[in-house]
């Protein structure tokens, strides 16, 4: 389990030193869980009388981790001390599995197998979490299934995921589902208007963002939001059915996104830092460090597929416009038609410039 966390994982999808809100969330454990007030009480009331497995579904950025922490601390908090630790991951009852790669491999869903028979520390249960469960391997999910039908009478198991694949239904029927909708925009702006976010811009970020709250929060520091949204809406007018132009339009919409990286780049590094100065007390850290500089590939990874789909919304609003002012209705349908493959094809982490240059290229000139 790891303690040096992010910002993004304090928030929604992951654990972390302490979640906003968190000194006020020792007496109502779901005060930090904002924008899900369903899930909310569903868990609490799911609480008085748990059951051994609960699967959280939903996108990133919506509070499933945020959710899990707390339920953990409805489950196993009878103090403010308890209730404190588990809300920041670190109780010695709550245990946090996360892949260290793009997939949960078996040998993962042992070290979760092992944890499950392992009796609570300090408490009558404890609970255990895995996250990103969608990307669990098949032998990985044949592997945990028999725990998920017959755990220990004292663990309680959450797995986190983002959709539930073909090969996981055999463990989500085992499991009660709770299911997590996007945060609503008019949620995502008041949490960011108490955080001190100015009104300028704060639309295009609540846009932006799409729901994730995480996200949201990222893009509030980025002072070039504007400018690619601009660069992205602008396309299509730049288009002359050209190769050449195309490729320069790529390159320079590449280039806005390897500049949208710059407040992750900056986070990432003040963690690393973080971690620095607890080897330097404690000696040298290595899985935290091999946790973190996983994590941290995986969050620039997703960082550019979600600039990707960002572009991609943008492009297609510029086409509803044209379309519902008349202009060249049955190209402006075509037009959306391929930025949704395009949009369906990243899920494949296609080759970033081919993808763009294809499309492109099948756009029609204005």
């Amino acid at each position: 389990m790891s303690d040096l966390l992010s910002q993004d994982e304090r928030h929604s999808d992951s654990p972390g030193d302490s979640l906003p809100g968190i000194d006020d969330a020792v007496d109502d454990v779901w005060a930090a869980l904002e924008g899900q007030p369903r899930v909310a009480e569903l868990l609490a009331s799911a609480a008085a009388q748990p059951v051994h497995a609960y699967l959280f579904c939903g996108p990133r950025g919506t509070g499933k981790r945020t959710a899990a922490l707390a339920f953990a601390a409805a489950l196993i908090g009878d103090d403010s001390r308890s209730r404190r630790l588990a809300l920041a991951g670190r109780h010695p009852d709550v245990a946090i599995h996360e892949p260290e790669g793009r997939t949960l491999r078996v040998a993962e869903a042992d070290e979760i197998i092992f944890e499950a028979s392992r009796s609570p520390v300090e408490g009558r249960l404890k609970v255990i979490v895995c996250d990103r469960f969608q990307t669990a391997e098949p032998e990985a999910v044949a592997s945990l299934l028999k725990t998920i039908e017959e755990p220990p009478p004292t663990a309680v198991i959450v797995l986190l995921s983002e959709e539930i694949p073909p090969d996981h239904t055999t463990v989500a029927s085992r499991c009660v589902i709770v299911e997590f909708d996007p945060v609503p925009d008019d949620d995502v702006r008041r949490i960011l208007e108490r955080e001190g976010v100015s009104s300028e811009g704060l639309d295009d970020i609540v846009a932006a963002a799409a729901g994730d709250v995480s996200r949201a929060r990222l893009l509030a520091t980025d002072e070039g939001l504007g400018a690619r949204r601009q660069a992205w809406a602008a396309a299509p007018s730049r288009l002359d059915g050209t190769g050449a132009t195309v490729s320069a339009l790529v390159d320079e919409l590449r280039s806005l996104i390897d500049e949208a990286q710059a407040p992750l780049t900056a986070r990432q590094q003040s963690e690393s830092e973080d971690l620095a100065r607890i080897e330097a007390d404690v000696g040298a850290q290595a899985r935290l460090r091999r946790e973190m500089d996983a994590r941290h590939r995986r969050e620039q990874r997703l960082l550019r597929a979600d600039e990707l789909r960002f572009g991609l919304a943008t492009l297609a609003a510029f086409y509803r416009q044209q379309m519902a002012a008349g202009h060249h209705p049955s190209d402006a349908v075509a037009a959306i038609t391929r930025i949704r493959n395009t949009h369906a094809c990243l899920v494949r982490n296609p080759n970033e410039p081919l993808l763009l240059q294809s499309l492109f290229l099948s756009l029609p000139r204005l």
